[in-house]
């Protein structure tokens, strides 16, 4: 029996290498989250140099391969088998093997997410095309709601590609059909630029960035308009919920601006995987 068939004959096998696969997606995922922002701000900073007419500041190369990982406290470079997902955060004690300096926590739990994600996509969809895609659309989501966590930024870079992936997926009617993956893209986007005029016209403040109007196009794209509403009424939902608890327990200032794309991609993700049953369930309602 070849690894293909092994993979189509065994669920349980299936499951296990998609986990594995999301571990080590999410180790990449990781340096995505920290990379790509600093690439951006370099690349303004260049673009910004050229318009005033000066030489751009020199700097090293910095990419998502350039240079290898090291810790950001004392710079020791990061070996192969430092770099094991979870593994190798348990065998040195969330510490850095040089200095002694404490890993953030999210290292290991970004890895558990892609994995825990990528198996669970494994265990919904079988081996097929809805798999792969929901892969692909779980690892985005992971990346896009630390970016914004971290910085207020969902990066162009991963929005609008994977709304274009989305489009090309559903050609094939993979998550839904393509008329509705259009129509939710467009849906999408219109939806949240609507809100942010209507929010900007009646307080004359910004209540949320473009790139969140890109995220849920891109939603829309991979799962059609029907399960656009849900998305936003979860997202709302959660936005909520955490905004409050944050003011109630940890003193957060109301007008401190919390980012609304974490909530976007984990609605997403809800839709993903179980939209179709929570609407048919709340329509069973009425």
């Amino acid at each position: 029996m070849n690894f293909l068939s092994l993979l189509q004959s065994s669920p349980a096998f299936l499951i296990t290498i998609a986990a594995l696969s999301g571990l080590a997606a999410g180790s990449f995922l990781n340096v995505v989250i920290y990379r790509l922002p600093k690439m951006m701000e370099r690349q303004w900073r260049a673009e910004c140099a050229e318009l005033a007419g000066t030489a751009a500041p020199s700097a090293e190369p910095f990419n998502l391969v350039v240079p290898r990982s090291s810790c950001p406290q004392c710079g020791h470079r990061i070996t192969a088998l430092q770099n094991i997902p979870l593994v190798s955060y348990a065998a040195l004690g969330g510490r850095c093997s040089a200095c002694k300096a404490p890993i953030p926590v999210r290292y290991p739990v970004v890895e558990a997410l892609a994995g825990a994600l990528a198996g669970y996509a494994a265990w919904r969809f079988g081996l097929s095309a809805a798999m792969f895609g929901a892969l692909v659309f779980a690892w985005a989501m992971i990346a896009l709601a630390f970016i914004d966590l971290d910085t207020f930024y969902l990066p162009d870079s991963i929005t609008l590609p994977l709304l274009w992936a989305g489009l090309l997926l559903n050609l094939g009617a993979t998550f839904t059909d393509i008329r509705s993956a259009v129509v939710g893209a467009v849906a999408g986007y219109l939806a949240l630029w609507a809100i942010f005029w209507a929010y900007k016209l009646v307080t004359g403040r910004e209540g949320m960035g473009y790139g969140d109007f890109k995220l849920l196009a891109a939603i829309g794209a991979w799962l059609g308009w029907k399960m656009l509403p849900l998305t936003i009424l979860l997202s709302s939902f959660f936005g909520a919920a955490v905004g409050i608890g944050l003011i109630v327990f940890a003193r957060h200032g109301r007008n401190v601006p919390i980012p609304f794309g974490p909530y976007l991609a984990v609605a997403g993700l809800v839709a993903l995987f179980h939209g179709e049953q929570i609407t048919r369930q709340y329509l069973n309602l009425f």
